[in-house]
């Protein structure tokens, strides 16, 4: 099976980040294309990519909701296999990364990543504080960071704070950001293109520590 990637970044970057989408957005939804493009723009290699069931809204008019997060697990491993160049981490949006999270350790154990990169990671759903999604990030092998808006409504700073989180795990928090890392600039003085640098900065560092040691964000 061919999987169409959409390629941002240098070809000979020594890292590529591989993202899935969110529940609701493709592969090429604003909040996407804005991370691609910063993540691009400090060196590092994106390659996204699409599960079946969005692919099927590009190619009729039906919108088949997403499917239970787990049965999405063979189509992201394949996008792991399909890929190659570099250094791999593997991730995503919302909850394209909190399935990358699912298969990061017996990946990482293989050797076949490097790292995981979750950007806005969904906690909990909307509204549902008590139904958490973090048990096997308890006690997650593989190092991963999370970039989160201090204002996500799928996991506050003040909720994310209370978790049981693996060690493994650092979190980058941006101010006032939304579920898009976007912040309102009225409020907090940032604007969604200063986080997104910050976003980028961030992950470039956290790059380059990988297999030294070195941690880059902060609980």
């Amino acid at each position: 099976m061919t999987i169409p990637f959409l390629i941002t970044g240098p070809d000979d970057a020594t890292v590529t980040v591989l993202l899935a989408h969110g529940a609701g957005g493709a592969m090429d939804a604003p909040a996407m294309a804005r991370s691609a493009e910063a993540l691009a723009a400090v060196g590092l290699r994106v390659a996204r990519f699409e599960f079946d069931y969005m692919a099927e809204r590009r190619r009729s008019d039906r919108r088949p909701p997403p499917p239970r997060a787990e049965t999405l697990v063979p189509e992201y491993l394949a996008a792991v296999r399909a890929i190659s160049g570099g250094t791999l981490v593997i991730g995503g949006k919302s909850m394209g990364g909190r399935i990358a999270s699912m298969v990061a350790d017996d990946l990482h154990r293989g050797g076949e990543i490097s790292g995981l990169l979750c950007l806005g990671y969904p906690f909990h759903p909307i509204g549902k504080p008590e139904r958490l999604r973090t048990a096997h990030l308890e006690r997650l092998q593989t190092p991963t960071l999370i970039c989160q808006g201090t204002r996500d409504a799928f996991g506050t700073r003040e909720e994310v704070a209370a978790y049981a989180l693996s060690d493994r795990i650092d979190i980058v928090w941006l101010e006032d950001g939304d579920h898009d890392l976007k912040p309102r600039k009225a409020i907090s003085g940032f604007s969604a293109a200063d986080h997104m640098a910050t976003m980028a900065g961030r992950v470039k560092l956290w790059t380059d520590g990988l297999g030294s040691g070195q941690l880059a964000g902060n609980r």
